[in-house]
C-alpha cells in the first residue's frame, strides 16, 4: 500500500522572543489542523477504551506538572489553543497523548528505528549525523509539519505534530535530537510529557551536556528515548519513571528501536507491546551495520533504513486490512547534522529517499 502524501505539507514559522506570542502564532496557522489532530486521537483514545473525562483529567494534570517545571512551555500551550480556537485542554492532551496512550487497552504504540554515527571525514576531522523514521498511525498522515521556531535561546527547526509543542530537531546550538518512544509499566501521568521535554531540551540546550542535566532536573512519569549529539559529543538515553540511563556510542554508532537497552528499566518494561518486533529490528540493523562498510556521511546512514519483504519493517508501510490503530506507516525520514545546523525532512520513507525531495530546514 502507497500511502497519499498532502501535495503542500504546512511549514510552520513562529518567532519572538514571548512563548505565548510564538504559540499563537503557531495555532494561527495550523487552525484547521489542530482540530484535525484532536478528532483522530480522540478516536484512538475511545478505542483505548480511555473516556474523555480522563483525557481532560490527564491533560489537567500534564498542563500543572509543565506550569510547574517550565512556565514558559505552558504559556507556548496556552498560546496556540488561543491561535487555533481550541481549548486548552486539548491541546494539552495532544502534547501528552504518549503518556494517555499510555492507558490504553488496544492501541499498541508505533514503532522507529535510530541510527547516530560518529564517522571521521576526508579531513580527518569526526562529524556526527542521524537518521530515523517516524513511525505512527497512518491515519495521522496529514497532521504532522515542519517547524521553525526563533526568538527562545536557541532557534529550532525540525519535525512535529499539529499542536505538539517537539519532536524531532537541531538547534543553532548545535544540538540534535531524535525520539523514540519506550513503555514501561510504572508509566503514567504526573510528569513533564516527553514531546514536551523534547522542546524544552532544544530550546535550552546548547550541548549534549547541557541536555543531560536537563532532562535529570525534569519530573518524569513516562518512558522514551532521545539520541541527543552534537559536534563532538553523542548519548542515548533511557528515559523512564525508574531512572534515566546512558549509552556511549559502540564502534561509532548509537542504535535504537523500541525497547530498553539497559537492565534496570528493561525488567519493568512492556514487552507485550514492543517485542518481537522492536528486537527483530534492532538486531537486523545491528547487523547490517556490522556487514557494511562503516557510513560516512547522512546519505550512507540513511540507506541502513531501507527494507523490503521479508525483513523487518524499518521501512514501515500499513495494511490496509488492519483496523484503526494498527496500521503502522513510516510518516516521516529525518536526517539531523549539528555541524550545519540542518535538519532534512523527507516526507516518505527510507525507500522514497531519491524518489521524493527532502525540505531542507537551517537553525541557524
Amino acid at each position: 500500500m502507497s500511502i497519499p502524501r498532502p501535495e503542500n505539507r504546512s511549514h510552520i514559522k513562529a518567532a519572538g522572543t514571548d512563548p505565548y506570542e510564538r504559540g499563537v502564532a503557531r495555532g494561527e496557522q495550523l487552525h484547521d489542523g489542530i482540530p484535525a489532530a484532536i478528532e483522530v486521537y480522540d478516536r484512538l483514545f475511545a478505542l483505548g477504551g480511555i473516556t474523555t473525562a480522563r483525557i481532560r483529567e490527564d491533560a489537567e494534570r500534564a498542563l500543572e506538572a509543565i506550569g510547574s517545571f517550565r512556565p514558559a512551555a505552558r504559556a507556548e500551550i496556552e498560546g496556540i489553543a488561543k491561535g487555533a480556537g481550541a481549548e486548552e485542554w486539548r491541546v494539552a492532551a495532544l502534547n501528552a497523548r504518549t503518556e494517555i496512550l499510555a492507558r490504553s487497552v488496544a492501541v499498541p504504540p508505533g514503532e522507529c528505528t535510530t541510527i547516530v554515527r560518529r564517522s571521521p571525514g576526508g579531513d580527518g576531522a569526526v562529524r556526527t549525523f542521524g537518521v530515523q523514521t517516524w513511525d505512527w498511525h497512518v491515519e495521522l498522515n496529514g497532521m504532522w509539519h515542519t517547524l521553525e521556531s526563533r526568538g527562545g535561546t536557541h532557534d529550532v527547526v525540525g519535525l512535529t505534530e499539529n499542536g505538539i509543542l517537539g519532536k524531532m530537531g537541531v538547534n543553532s546550538a548545535g544540538l540534535a535530537l531524535h525520539f523514540n518512544i519506550l513503555g514501561h509499566v510504572d508509566d503514567g501521568i504526573g510528569g513533564i510529557p516527553v514531546h514536551v521535554l523534547a522542546a524544552i531540551v532544544l530550546e535550552e540546550a546548547g550541548s549534549v551536556a547541557e541536555a543531560v542535566e536537563i532532562i535529570r532536573s525534569a519530573p518524569l512519569a513516562s518512558s522514551g528515548s532521545f539520541a541527543l549529539f552534537d559536534e563532538t559529543d553523542a548519548v542515548l538515553l533511557d528515559m523512564s519513571p525508574v531512572g534515566i540511563f546512558e549509552m556511549r556510542p559502540g564502534n561509532g554508532t548509537l542504535l535504537r528501536t523500541n525497547h530498553f537497552l539497559t537492565p534496570t528499566p528493561a525488567t519493568g518494561e512492556k514487552t507485550w507491546l514492543y517485542q518481537p518486533d522492536s528486537g527483530e529490528r534492532y538486531d537486523f540493523v545491528r547487523d547490517r551495520l556490522a556487514r557494511r562498510q562503516p557510513p560516512t556521511t547522512v546519505d550512507e546512514l540513511a540507506d541502513f533504513l531501507v527494507t523490503g519483504a521479508g525483513e523487518p519493517p524499518v521501512t514501515c508501510l500499513p495494511d490496509p486490512d488492519l483496523p484503526l490503530g494498527r496500521r503502522w506507516a513510516s510518516l516521516a525520514t529525518i536526517t539531523l547534522e549539528p555541524a550545519t545546523r540542518t535538519a532534512r525532512i523527507l516526507d516518505g520513507t527510507p525507500a522514497d529517499i531519491g524518489v521524493r525531495d527532502w525540505r531542507v530546514l537551517t537553525a541557524g
